[in-house]
């Protein structure tokens, strides 16, 4: 655990533009993933299992699904009677409905941060799913005597870095020397939009940036202060994935189907909570037949299924087929229907002998609620 007391504050909203339908009524930080999962759990799961007890989150548009999920933060026992889990509303802390940057963001809950009897403040979005070791990454800055330090990763084989990426160039000592904005080029490495601050000089960067009208954090302040600030970089080096758009979603999900991704992404020192919901085991048909899928509580599969990821309370009828999916929570497929390569969102009702068929580069995407 650390010995420095740490604030954790988490932004849901930041990408949700990045998967277009599919966070349509909800933010990024609320979207399922990996079959019992949803986005902000890996961020608050970190956060927890490195002894942070006082965490806020920042919420901008969309948010009741995600409010729904949080509940009183009991799930990542941050449920308390002093510090616990805090979620702000839009218009809980700003004259206007939303904020522009995250210094804007920072700013309309500098008196939470002033308050919070923390020594460091952890920022983090939710559009990364990895587990992270904040231990180290906390105690890393401190040793480093870093003003800030932005948490990266080495870029991924055909990662699209052309758009919502920010790479950086670090010398020998992990001080970044410099920025790049939707590019990657060779020996840079990708942020994962992770930052750890001093409490005290956040205020004072995050103060002194608003008087200044500046927006965002990493092109207003952290590019035009390289040289100037002390800013320090951690490589992360584990199972990260970022979501940038649905192709990346998809890919991110079904690589949890590769044994060394999962034992890499569920550490056991670290688990990943979530919100509990009580259902029956999955129950098979007699003449079921399930490759390679990762199936959650409450399915009911008759049918075949291979290489998917179910949700809780899937139905999968006599003779559909199912391959290469990703089926959200509740969503019944009715007999002798065959899909390949979608996504279903929650409660999708897909009638008899239905035909549903995407491509690898291209999933499907059925919306909340579709009855086809």
């Amino acid at each position: 655990m650390l010995n420095a007391k740490v604030l954790g504050i988490v932004f849901p909203n930041m990408h949700d533009e990045n998967l277009g339908d599919m966070t349509e009524l909800r933010s990024m930080g609320s979207m399922p993933f990996g079959g019992r999962y949803r986005m902000i759990d890996f961020s608050l799961s970190s956060l927890v299992a490195a002894g942070v007890t006082k965490v806020g989150v920042i919420a901008k548009s969309n948010y009741h699904s995600l409010m729904d999920h949080l509940g009183s933060g009991r799930a990542w026992d941050l449920s308390r009677k002093r510090d616990g889990l805090s979620i702000f509303p839009p218009n809980s802390y700003a004259q206007t409905e939303y904020y522009h940057g995250r210094i804007e963001a920072l700013h309309n809950i500098i008196a939470y941060i002033k308050n919070s009897p923390v020594d460091y403040v952890a920022v983090m979005d939710c559009d990364n799913v990895c587990n992270l070791d904040m231990e180290e990454i906390v105690n890393y800055h401190i040793d480093s005597e870093a003003e800030i330090t932005m948490v990266c990763r080495p870029p991924l084989e055909g990662e699209d870095c052309s758009r919502d990426c920010i790479a950086i160039k670090r010398d020998e000592f992990g001080r970044i020397s410099e920025f790049l904005f939707n590019s990657c080029e060779e020996g840079y490495y990708v942020s994962m939009n992770i930052f750890i601050a001093g409490k005290e000089r956040l205020i004072e960067i995050i103060e002194q940036a608003q008087s200044r009208m500046k927006v965002y954090f990493e092109r207003d302040l952290l590019h035009e202060n390289v040289g100037k600030m002390r800013l320090q970089s951690y490589v992360f080096e584990g199972f990260c994935r970022r979501i940038q758009d649905s192709r990346s979603y998809f890919e991110a999900n079904m690589a949890l189907l590769n044994d060394n991704c999962r034992r890499e992404l569920f550490v056991e020192q670290r688990p990943v909570y979530t919100k509990v919901r009580d259902d029956a085991p999955v129950r098979y048909g007699l003449n079921a037949k399930v490759k390679n899928t990762l199936a959650a509580d409450g399915c009911v599969i008759l049918g075949e299924v291979e290489n998917c990821l179910l949700f809780r309370g899937v139905y999968v009828g006599e003779g559909a087929v199912l391959k290469n999916c990703i089926v959200m929570q509740d969503t019944v497929i009715e007999k002798d229907s065959r899909i390949e390569y979608a996504i279903t969102d929650k409660d999708v009702k897909i009638g008899e002998s239905r035909s549903i068929i995407g491509h690898s580069n291209y999933p499907l995407y059925i919306k909340k609620w579709t009855v086809i």
